[in-house]
């Protein structure tokens, strides 16, 4: 019969316009929910995604720095290039260009990642190697760092009988470079 086969065709054209306006519904719902979610990444997230990728980092103090990332931490990451090892202070960066489109949340990081800039100051102080500081303000310390404190590092500024003892603000740290990769 025509008149079933017009009622067959409006129904199925009345279904048609049911679906594309709840496909719209939920596209519209799923873009909130993931502009929601993306809220809450952090920069640290998509930095430990980003490890073993060519990167780059403008820094306060120092300028752009180029390397391999590393390793990230707590509040720091690891650029290695081939002339020097930087760490990187993330309070300090301005921007970074290179990182993966991914992110890895903080419960899948491994324990390592949870170490602070402090334990690899640490491990400079333990080698007594020469190492140039850079602060958030543009200065330039070439050092030996001797011991680290809670919320300072103490070098040693200067050579032979002009060295002196010098504290620095944790705070106030930019990056760390070590003219000789070894971190």
């Amino acid at each position: 019969m025509p008149g079933d086969e017009q009622l067959f065709d409006l129904l199925e054209d009345l279904e048609a316009q049911a679906e594309s306006a709840y496909d719209a519904e939920r596209r519209v719902d799923l873009e909130d929910r993931s502009r929601a979610e993306y809220r809450e990444v952090t920069l640290a997230a998509r930095l430990v995604a980003s490890v073993g990728r060519e990167v780059e980092a403008d820094v306060a103090g120092v300028g752009p720095v180029r390397g391999v990332l590393d390793r990230t931490g707590d509040g720091w990451l690891l650029l290695r290039s081939p002339s020097a090892d930087w760490v990187v202070r993330t309070v300090a960066l301005h921007r970074v260009v290179g990182a993966s489109d991914r992110a890895v949340p903080e419960a899948a990081w491994s324990p390592l990642q949870r170490l602070s800039v402090a334990s690899l100051l640490r491990r400079l102080a333990d080698s007594g190697s020469r190492c140039v500081v850079h602060t958030r303000d543009g200065r330039r310390h070439e050092v030996v760092v001797q011991r680290v404190g809670a919320d300072f590092v103490e070098v040693l500024e200067g050579t032979g009988d002009t060295r002196r003892p010098v504290l620095l603000a944790l705070e106030g740290l930019a990056a760390v470079q070590s003219p000789e990769p070894e971190l």
